[in-house]
């Protein structure tokens, strides 16, 4: 089994203004990939969700369409 990509990296904040590390955990369609296929734990999976909607907002990341 995989391990969590922050915990494994010992990243406690996961900025919304990091594109570059956003962009591995969003697909094509600008849609966040489900944690199975990128093996982050579940409060990981979580501040990720909430830095793609902040970074979307500030128009860092585009919307799904």
């Amino acid at each position: 089994m995989k391990q969590c990509y922050f915990c494994s990296q010992n990243l406690k904040n996961i900025d919304y203004k990091d594109v570059d590390l956003l962009r591995r955990f969003i697909s094509s369609r600008g849609k966040v990939i489900d944690p199975r296929h990128t093996s982050t734990c579940a409060k990981h999976q979580r501040m990720v969700a909430t830095s793609v909607k902040r970074a979307r907002f500030l128009a860092f990341l585009t919307h799904a369409s």
